[in-house]
């Protein structure tokens, strides 16, 4: 499986951006879906997570009520909506997705599958 991520930019305090990530080589329907971040410095943590056998969704504590993360089956795309940023969102983000039928967590490790990244820059 090939993640493509996209939709980072630079954005003011309190804006918004939608992150895409594309998949090929396999269905995003079949297996868990992971959104992380990196800041300079950092270690790569948790954003969000949606579950492919009952399609929950969990967020770390920080982004609950500004993040959404959703699919596309027919596009078979992930999508990570980021609203009301802050400075400190200023990071790489990154897809991830699990095998098929695989579970994915809030560590990196349980995670097979990594786009590229996206750079998101939030000015004060």
């Amino acid at each position: 499986v090939q993640l493509q991520a996209s939709g980072g930019g630079l954005v003011q305090t309190g804006g918004s951006l939608r992150l895409s990530c594309a998949a090929s080589g396999g269905a995003v329907t079949t297996r868990d879906l992971g959104w992380f971040r990196q800041a300079p410095g950092k270690e790569r943590e948790f954003a969000a997570a949606l579950r492919w056998r009952d399609g929950n969704t969990d967020y770390a504590d920080s982004m609950k009520g500004r993040f959404t993360i959703s699919r596309d089956n027919a596009k078979n795309t992930v999508y990570l909506q980021t609203n009301s940023l802050k400075p400190e969102d200023t990071a790489a983000y990154y897809c991830a997705a699990t095998r098929a039928t695989y579970s994915g967590t809030y560590d990196p490790a349980t995670y097979h599958y990594w786009g590229q990244g996206t750079l998101v820059t939030v000015s004060s």
